[in-house]
């Protein structure tokens, strides 16, 4: 029992679990915003045009709602689509699909430009230890024929000092 809640414990104080958590609560946060800019805002817009006064009451009843005579209470509600109240939540989804659309844009923008001066360090960085690798192989190089050039001189030298001793 006691690894089960040592587990749960590193799962809940993840990054990744924080995160998340402030991403919902923004997101309930910016979801009351949307709604507020649809119901307050555009449906008395859409109100307007549609000589309803608000695009939720828009709705196309199929059965009328039976009240009781006496009490005037609502002994059957009526049968209706409610059009508005879709049209309402359709336009909300848009909205914030678009909000998100548009700042997700923006994160992108800034994530490909952070990668992409990464990219370009790495690459400088490697240039900079390939030019280094090519120098140190000249450098080996040069060496090497020194080496080889120091060799065949001391062949030279050799034979003709076997060449001296050999006509004494």
């Amino acid at each position: 029992m006691k690894n089960f809640f040592k587990e749960f414990k590193e799962f809940i104080t993840k990054g990744n679990i924080i995160d998340m958590a402030v991403g919902v609560v923004i997101g309930g946060s910016f979801g009351k915003i949307v709604t507020g800019l649809v119901e307050n805002i555009i449906n008395p817009f859409v109100g307007l045009f549609m000589n309803s006064g608000d695009l939720a009451n828009w709705k196309t009843v199929m059965e009328e709602a039976v009240l009781d005579p006496k009490t005037g209470e609502v002994v059957t509600p009526e049968v209706a689509f409610m059009w508005g109240a879709w049209i309402q939540t359709i336009i909300d989804f848009i909205i914030t699909a678009f909000c998100i659309f548009l700042v997700l844009r923006v994160i992108m923008k800034v994530k490909n430009k952070l990668d992409a001066a990464k990219i370009a360090e790495e690459e400088k960085k490697a240039a900079e230890e390939k030019a280094k690798a090519d120098a140190e192989l000249e450098a080996v190089k040069a060496r090497q024929a020194q080496l080889e050039e120091s060799t065949l001189n001391q062949e030279k030298l050799l034979k003709d000092i076997k060449d001296i001793l050999s006509k004494k």
